[in-house]
C-alpha cells in the first residue's frame, strides 16, 4: 500500500504538470471569457483556480508562443502588456472545446 504522503506528492507533481503541459489551452480558454487580460492576472487565475504557483516565467513562456502562433495578440496600455485573442485563437479554442471528449478519452488511454 502506498504512504499517504507519497501519494500526496504524487498527485501534487501530476497536478502540476498537467497545469503546465495545458497552459497554453488555459489561456485560450480564459481569453475567450473575457480579454484583455494581463500576464500576472493569468498567473493569478492559475492559483486561484488551480491552487498552485507559476513563476512569470512559465507564463511569459507561454504568451510570448501563443503570439508568435497568431493565437493571440499582445497590446501595451499604459502601464503594462495585455493580451487578447485573434481570430485564429478562437477558432483553435473552439476546435478544443468541441473535441472535448475525443481529447479526454486520449488522455484517458494515455492512463
Amino acid at each position: 500500500m502506498l504512504d499517504s504522503t507519497l501519494e500526496t506528492d504524487i498527485l501534487s507533481e501530476i497536478h502540476e504538470r498537467t497545469i503546465k503541459g495545458f497552459m497554453d489551452i488555459i489561456i485560450l480558454a480564459e481569453l475567450r471569457k473575457r480579454h484583455p487580460v494581463g500576464g500576472y492576472d493569468f498567473i493569478a487565475l492559475i492559483h486561484r483556480k488551480f491552487q498552485i504557483m507559476i513563476s512569470s516565467g512559465t507564463v511569459y513562456s507561454v504568451l510570448y508562443s501563443l503570439e508568435r502562433d497568431g493565437l493571440i495578440k499582445g497590446m501595451h496600455t499604459s502601464n503594462k502588456r495585455v493580451y487578447e485573442l485573434t481570430d485564429k485563437g478562437e477558432e483553435t479554442i473552439q476546435t478544443i472545446l468541441k473535441n472535448r471528449e475525443k481529447i479526454q478519452n486520449f488522455i484517458a488511454t494515455v492512463l
